[in-house]
């Protein structure tokens, strides 16, 4: 008789290979391209500090006479930029670096705010249902019915009218997230809320309810694994739209400080000099964020795609 040998247990990265979301992202060159461009552009401004060739921020090291050198050319102080100097002599490649790092720090927190705040807040809907779920659905409606970007230029404008002028520069990260945040949690909510109703009613969550289990632990531990996919889906693509709000609060002088430019602001500064032959200072940072914005939307488009069962 035959001794029955038991199969070896694969390891979790190999379990991550053979799944279907790999499986579809290997069968996807949209998905791949838009990958290695967002990871370049991310690693980019990441190492910013180290990699970019000058320090466009540092006075010292500014020099008037290299202001609008065109791209792949010489100063008159004799330095060389690969895609040429602004209006203040910085080198453009070098404040797309640092600008892009200051973008994606305020996408990423003001979506991880959203996502939490809209999460939090669908899951509670969703599993208490009544006047609570009618209260918390009713503001969503309302702020559903206005542009986000207004949405954000009126927390904007209300949390600097709170602030102290003199602590307004310091404190213009932190209100521009929350004022992006605020003004993106209720997709986050719906979604959730919706994907709540249904797992309230399966065994699962009773069994939990008749042991007199604690409703919060029933909400993280058993509903929330639950809902997580459809949450991804909308954190990426959120995040795409958050780089852009901030990029476009940023443009209409509302958003970072000058001092630490994003890629809005030096789209605004570009826009200035465009009519007058110096195209690059626009060129340059708009382009990427172009790209950036694109990348990860294309992953996010990618992304319902691959965890849409109806899709496989």
């Amino acid at each position: 008789m035959s001794e029955i040998v038991p199969l070896a247990r694969k390891s979790r990265f190999a379990r991550i290979i053979d799944s279907d979301i790999f499986y579809s992202y290997r069968r996807s060159p949209v998905a791949i391209l838009a990958s290695i461009v967002a990871a370049i552009l991310i690693l980019a401004a990441v190492l910013a500090p180290w990699i970019s060739p000058y320090d466009p921020f540092n006075p010292r090291t500014l020099n008037l006479m290299d202001g609008f050198t065109k791209p792949m050319s010489e100063s008159f102080a004799g330095n060389f930029f690969v895609m040429g100097a602004d209006n203040q002599g910085r080198d453009v490649l070098s404040t797309i670096l640092h600008g892009s790092r200051v973008s994606l720090f305020v996408g990423l927190s003001a979506t991880l705010f959203a996502m939490t705040l809209g999460v939090g807040l669908g899951l509670v809907a969703g599993f208490r249902g009544g006047l609570t779920d009618a209260v918390i659905m009713r503001i969503a409606d309302v702020q559903l019915s206005f542009p986000a970007i207004l949405i954000a230029l009126l927390i904007f404008g209300v949390a600097r009218g709170l602030i102290p002028p003199s602590q307004q520069e310091n404190t213009a990260l932190m209100v521009l997230i929350l004022a992006i945040g605020l003004s993106n949690w209720a997709q986050f909510a719906r979604t959730v809320r919706g994907a709540t109703m249904v797992e309230r009613q399966k065994d699962y969550v009773s069994a939990a309810r008749i042991m007199g289990v604690n409703p919060v632990l029933i909400l993280i531990k058993h509903i929330l694994p639950n809902v997580v996919g459809p949450v991804l889906v909308i954190a990426t693509i959120g995040l795409a739209l958050a780089i852009i709000e901030e990029a476009t609060l940023s443009y209409l002088g509302v958003g970072v400080p000058p001092t630490q430019p994003s890629l809005g602001t030096l789209i605004r500064i570009g826009q200035q000099y465009l009519f007058s032959g110096e195209w690059w200072i626009l060129f340059f940072p708009a382009m990427t964020l172009i790209l950036l914005a694109l990348s990860v939307n294309l992953l996010g488009d990618w992304l319902r795609d691959a965890l849409n069962p109806k899709l496989r």
